[in-house]
């Protein structure tokens, strides 16, 4: 329990090994707040001010936010755990005392905060109780190659904005058992991603076939599946490929393991980025990483598009262009088609998602709505329970 406000001032200011718990924007409210001087409308006004961080957060929860900061705050312990290198003991007492002082900002209570407010008028409330992080931070180091660290034990998918790898929020949470069919094919992906976790030799997979047959979906649902054993997706658009090489470079010193998500791949003729995908499945020294694979899909069976003029052209360019395609292809250790679904399968799909919405089965209707749509698939059967929801009233 804190006694004296501003010996806490002080250690919050001394955090080092935590110093980005300390640029947490609860932190630094608390922070404000303990330096606010003795005007009484400016202390209240940044007391206000952090238990304002905790409503906008979705809680009222001091002790629990506190503990989510712990648990997902980058710090050079775990970077050191993560790349297999030895934790000096300084830093390890370090670590050790800086922890009791979150853990008295944790308990921190209303009525602790105010006793000198001199203010008599209702005030933001908050819940905290004591608790101890030691445990809880030594466990999540011991098993950092499932729990992560940082925004990696926060987050499950990330995207890559410029060169920074940013987290996704509010990722797409299907599940496997949404997916209807291609019972083989998920076999296939949730074999060798399991490989990769277990540190075998995994794949990459190039995933081809119709538009909505589901294979972006499968393998976000097989991360959603797995993410707990410490699977990550990092998703890069095509356009992203020749920044590739760094990202590996940061990647290959996280303990955790990596998809890296290539969705709708497609080329060019003279396609910069089919040669940078190219050079890292061929297996350059950066991309040699135990801890990483590329899955890509694509609704084409040749991933190089081409002009009718193209097609034209003499029998050299022609071969040319389907070795090219074969080169790249072949560099996938693992190759996936998701064919279109036969009438049965699709009507199975649609049954399936009915009874899982609780809205009516209707055959004829469903295939009206495939034939309306030119495609028997996932994504229309999807669409057509869509359709039935919003009907229901």
């Amino acid at each position: 329990m804190v006694n004296d406000l501003s010996d806490l001032l002080l250690q919050l200011k001394s955090l080092t090994v935590f110093r980005e718990a300390a640029e947490d924007e609860l932190i630094k409210a608390l922070i404000s707040f303990l330096e606010a001087d003795s005007d009484a409308s400016e202390a209240v006004a940044r007391y206000c001010d952090f238990a304002r961080v905790l409503y906008l957060d979705g809680t009222a929860d001091l002790t629990g936010y506190v503990k989510e900061l712990v648990r997902c705050s980058p710090n050079p312990i775990a970077e050191l755990i993560g790349e297999g290198k030895k934790v000096p003991a300084e830093m390890v007492r370090s670590a050790e005392y800086e922890l009791k002082i979150l853990e008295d900002v944790a308990s921190l209570t209303p009525k602790k905060l105010r006793e000198d407010l001199h203010y008599d008028g209702k005030l933001p409330e908050w819940q905290s109780s004591s608790v101890g992080f030691s445990e809880d931070f030594s466990m999540q180091m011991k098993n950092i190659s499932k729990h992560g660290s940082g925004i990696y034990a926060k987050y499950r998918a990330f995207r890559l904005d410029g060169k920074r790898i940013m987290p996704i929020e509010y990722p797409d949470g299907v599940r496997l058992s949404e997916l209807i069919g291609y019972q083989r094919e998920k076999e296939l992906i949730i074999a060798n991603t399991k490989a990769l976790l277990s540190g075998k030799p995994a794949a990459n997979i190039l995933l081809t076939g119709d538009a909505g047959t589901g294979k972006s979906s499968t393998v976000k649902a097989v991360v959603n599946e797995l993410w707990q054993d410490g699977l990550r997706i990092l998703e890069l658009k095509k356009e992203q490929l020749h920044d590739l090489p760094e990202v590996l470079h940061e990647l290959n010193r996280n303990p955790l393991k990596f998809i890296i998500f290539v969705d709708d791949l497609s080329f060019t003729q003279n396609d910069d980025n089919f040669s940078a995908l190219k050079a890292m499945l061929e297996g350059t020294v950066s991309a040699k990483s135990k801890n990483t694979v590329i899955y890509a899909t694509s609704n084409r069976r040749h991933l190089i598009k081409e002009s009718f003029s193209e097609r034209d052209g003499d029998d050299v360019h022609r071969n040319d262009t389907m070795q090219e395609t074969v080169s790249l292809s072949e560099r996938f250790g693992l190759h996936i088609t998701f064919s279109r679904p036969d009438k049965a399968t699709y009507l199975d799909i649609v049954r399936h998602l009915c009874d899982e919405a609780g809205v009516e089965f209707s055959e004829v209707d469903a295939e009206k709505f495939a034939l309306s749509r030119a495609s028997r698939s996932a994504r229309a059967a999807r669409q057509y329970v869509d359709s039935l929801i919003a009907k229901k009233d």
